[in-house]
């Protein structure tokens, strides 16, 4: 999942870079997404937090 993440954002970032200012904003905040979903898969992956739900 973390690899699937990284290309979502590495995608992202390279629209970015070719985006109008009328696509910046929504490509940004995908991105903030994508890029906090990325850490937390790593964190799951590195036992820095349980995937599970605490009930």
């Amino acid at each position: 999942m973390a690899m699937a993440l990284e290309i979502h954002v590495e995608e992202l970032r390279a629209e970015l870079r070719n985006a109008d200012p009328a696509e910046r904003r929504q490509i940004e905040a995908e991105l903030e997404i994508a890029q906090a979903e990325l850490r937390v898969a790593i964190a799951e992956q590195v036992g820095v937090i349980d995937p599970a739900p605490p009930f």
